[in-house]
């Protein structure tokens, strides 16, 4: 029986010890500030491992992943402001409205291979940030706010951030959990293949466009839900905050840093990442304006150079290189 049908009770284990260390983590912090540094780094993680799924797993490198942020934040305040749905109705149309665009630009992409299917991926977030930034529908470059009428649950809205951080872990739970199901699944094994050996895939009868169709329809989807989040936690969107590149590759970066292709990388990778880039901005201040970017740009430059599986391949290096794991592995 393959190892991946057998659930590791050590990774059960670890996987339930660091929820509960993420249940009553915030229970004990009073400042707001660094109660909302961890919400990021939640935000940051589910993106992460909701590209993972279609650049990781089966391996499409997307850079535009901004344009399905900023259709779930866009949709959700739209049918708030318009209709008066509740914000959780809006994160599922927003997600369902980002899986029409994905299929519609994933068809005509799909036949682009490698590079140039990242660099269309880019245009065509360029392309609809350009027209969300013309558009009078959505107020153009003014931006959407949305009302504070309303408070509670239901709305979404709350004076204090500690329920932002129980639904954003909430969403990260669910995302992690659609990952793994895929991981485990026949739908993973055909996402390897196509990344590995996509000619051997076609070979074998696996629709190759169907199948990057499935992951980045998952993949869209679940970076929509972020962006309805996003979209309810500032109250305030523009095309500036919501479609910019510069979401595109902090949320690839994340999984690249962490590991992609492995379930728990991109946790791992916004958790260094955001800490990263949010000491810098308390360091730097306004005077820092686009360390971010330059961070990005060291950390894509040492990823690539000395650890290409990222952290997490590191850190299987370091745990191979231990003594008595040589044994170990023998003794199996």
């Amino acid at each position: 029986m393959s190892n991946r049908t057998v659930l590791d009770p050590r990774k059960a284990l670890g996987a339930v010890a660091l929820l509960a260390f993420a249940l009553l983590l915030p229970l004990g912090i009073t400042d707001p500030a660094r109660l909302n540094f961890f919400i990021l780094i939640l935000m940051g993680a589910q993106l992460g491992v909701a590209w993972n799924i279609v650049g990781g797993y089966a391996g499409q490198v997307s850079l535009g992943h901004a344009v399905f942020y900023g259709i779930g934040a866009y949709c959700s305040t739209m049918l708030a402001l318009s209709l008066g749905l509740s914000p959780w109705i809006g994160m599922l149309a927003g997600g369902l409205l980002a899986v029409v665009f994905a299929l519609v630009m994933g068809w005509p992409c799909f036949r682009l291979k490698g590079h140039y299917f990242a660099m269309a991926t880019i245009a065509v977030a360029e392309i609809v940030q350009i027209l969300v930034t013309n558009s009078e529908f959505l107020e153009g470059a003014v931006g959407l706010s949305l009302p504070l009428d309303r408070s509670g649950l239901a709305a979404m809205v709350f004076l204090s951030k500690l329920p932002y951080y129980y639904i954003i872990l909430g969403l990260l739970v669910v995302t992690v959990l659609v990952a793994w199901a895929i991981e485990r699944s026949h739908i993973g094994y055909y996402f390897r293949a196509i990344k590995d050996e996509p000619e051997a895939a076609r070979a074998l009868g696996v629709s190759l466009t169907r199948y990057k169709l499935i992951a980045l329809s998952v993949s869209a989807f679940l970076t929509a839900v972020g962006g309805s989040f996003y979209a309810q936690k500032e109250m305030f969107i523009d095309p500036g905050s919501v479609f910019v590149g510069a979401i595109s590759i902090k949320i690839a970066l994340v999984a690249i840093l962490g590991g992609v292709g492995t379930l728990m990388g991109p946790v791992l990778g916004a958790v260094i990442l955001i800490t990263i880039e949010e000491y810098s901005r308390t360091l730097f201040g306004s005077t820092g304006s686009g360390t971010d970017m330059i961070i990005y740009a060291m950390m894509i430059i040492l990823v690539a150079v000395f650890s290409p599986a990222g952290v997490m391949g590191l850190l299987q290096d370091l745990r191979r290189h231990l003594p008595g794991a040589g044994k170990t592995s023998e003794t199996r």
